[in-house]
């Protein structure tokens, strides 16, 4: 991934966790029917997509000074980007509407093994 998309994924990512998590706090509870469990949920999806942001956001800074490899970083952001779409998208999908998105239920847990999988990758 190169080092001007990985900025730009970090910064999308960012920003829009900061506006979904405040749409968590704020707005959601006033969707009729919604549940505690489904707050808590969306709270957990917005923190996991702010750790990927920055996380991204590390990955750019190392990717100009260290000895890592690029296809390492790339990797490692590619999984971390997508795993984040994957985690957190889902969850948002399912809070808002999980008879429509129940086909995302098994979505969730693969993002979040492409996010460990992202983390993983810097090893090698």
């Amino acid at each position: 991934m190169p080092s001007n998309i990985l900025l730009k994924a970090a910064a999308i990512l960012g920003a829009t966790s900061i506006g979904l998590g405040a749409y968590g706090s704020h707005g959601i509870r006033n969707i009729q029917g919604i549940t505690e469990r489904q707050i808590e949920s969306w709270s957990t999806a917005s923190k996991y997509q702010q750790f990927s942001a920055l996380s991204l956001l590390c990955l750019y800074s190392i990717s100009k000074t260290s000895a890592i490899k690029p296809k390492t970083i790339s990797l490692s952001a590619a999984l971390i980007f997508s795993g984040s779409l994957m985690f957190s998208g889902s969850i948002y999908l399912l809070v808002l509407n999980r008879d429509r998105f129940k086909f995302l239920g098994p979505v969730t847990p693969i993002g979040g093994l492409a996010l460990m999988a992202g983390w993983l990758a810097l090893l090698f």
